[in-house]
């Protein structure tokens, strides 16, 4: 299964590791920390011309964070993540 980011972007739903709020997750200064080391090492795709809400965080041959328009809750909801915990 896929799931939409925004605009033109498109990603594997196995291949996310985690959806993240950005407003409360970039409270930790470990959270910051590793936002600013993804975007250092060009790791870091902004999706979005609007005000960022989260960023996804995805493994494959390197990890790649997304940083999306679209709430984390939207995300998780469209990813089914949230159906999967239902049913445990």
């Amino acid at each position: 299964m896929y799931l939409h980011l925004g605009q033109e972007y498109v990603i594997k739903t196995k291949d996310i590791l985690g959806i993240f709020d950005l407003d409360t997750a970039t409270l930790s200064k470990s959270t910051r920390d590793y936002l600013r080391k993804a975007e250092e090492d060009g790791r870091v795709i902004n999706v979005t011309q609007e005000l960022p809400k989260s960023f996804i965080v995805t493994q494959g041959e390197k990890s790649m964070v997304y940083i999306s328009q679209i709430s984390a809750s939207t995300l998780k909801k469209r990813s089914g993540y949230i159906d999967g915990i239902k049913n445990i």
